[in-house]
């Protein structure tokens, strides 16, 4: 194995010892000679019909700011753990599941694509029929070209890994809430929701403005854009399209948000322009205190929701 900071972060967080931590290797990325862990970590209750978090991230592997995000939240939740009796009791009564690098050969490479040149987030089944922009909605002309969707009826192994976890750590649960993270577009952070593939609104978009007037009203100065991924760009291939149609066909009765925060990556490059020249600038902070605020901005939205799913009558209204 080839390892490298966030891969070796998050081999340091599976060291931990707590009864209700568990984490495990549950998958390797192997391409020619190399071998890259997939690790995922449950937190909490054992119960499946418990509510749930669902943290993620690295599917880009060029947009590792999403990995530190996810890491950095971890790595404060266990050492918060080893003290907080109040935590303890909360977290007995519901989970946080999190796989925070998706891609690691794609991090180590500094590749967006997976060792088969795809993009994992254009490579799910779930198809548009609206308008789509030309290569950036997803297409099969080369693997060559970037946002390649691949075999969308035979999902990449990376992908299938995310979608096989999703289903049992959160399909069985009625009230659940997950954040994928990703940077690189525009110069505002988005918390993006369904659909990517057409404008029509999800059928829980009623419990999605409940949770943003909550957001809004316990953190009035928050700086995301909240919106649907359709009002961006429409997609071929969207992993959360997919897995959330899935679970509204498997759990009818319950709530499932699966958000995607995309950070805007540009205003690092607007205030650092030299940034583009090094590997990875044009989509992470690179200067200390930008990467210091960045971890800041967006711990404080999963504790949000992390007490939000926990506390889901306040935006669940039945």
């Amino acid at each position: 194995m080839k390892g490298f900071d966030e891969l070796n972060a998050i081999c340091e967080l599976t060291n931990i010892e707590d009864p209700l931590i568990s984490c495990r290797e549950i998958t390797r990325i192997n391409h020619n000679g190399e071998s890259y862990p997939i690790h995922s970590f449950e937190i909490g209750s054992n119960d499946p019909a418990a509510p749930v978090l669902g943290l993620f991230g690295g599917i880009h592997g060029l947009e590792k700011v999403g990995t530190q995000v996810v890491v950095t939240y971890l790595s404060s939740l266990f050492k918060q753990l080893s003290w907080d009796e109040e935590l303890r009791r909360s977290l007995e009564k519901f989970r946080i599941v999190s796989i925070p690098l998706i891609n690691p050969w794609g991090m180590y490479h500094h590749r967006r694509s997976n060792p088969n040149n795809v993009d994992l987030m254009r490579n799910s089944p779930s198809k548009t029929q609206e308008k789509t922009k030309f290569l950036l909605s997803g297409h099969k002309l080369s693997d060559k070209l970037p946002w390649y969707q691949g075999n969308s009826d035979e999902m990449e192994h990376e992908l299938q890994t995310l979608v096989d976890y999703v289903k049992e750590h959160i399909f069985a649960s009625k009230r659940a809430i997950s954040v994928d993270f990703h940077s690189g577009f525009g110069l505002r952070d988005r918390l993006w929701y369904p659909y990517a593939r057409t404008l029509t609104p999800f059928k829980h978009i009623t419990e999605m403005e409940n949770l943003e007037h909550l957001l809004n009203e316990t953190h009035p100065h928050h700086i995301y854009r909240i919106e649907p991924t359709s009002q961006s760009y429409t997609i071929q291939g969207d992993a959360w399209d997919y897995l959330y149609d899935e679970y509204v066909t498997k759990n009818p009765d319950g709530v499932y948000l699966p958000l995607t925060l995309e950070m805007g990556s540009w205003i690092w490059v607007k205030k650092n322009p030299l940034q583009i020249f090094r590997r990875g600038g044009l989509f992470n902070p690179l200067k200390s205190h930008r990467y210091d605020r960045t971890m800041r901005r967006h711990i404080m939205l999963i504790k949000f929701l992390f007490r939000a799913v926990g506390s889901s009558k306040a935006w669940v209204k039945r």
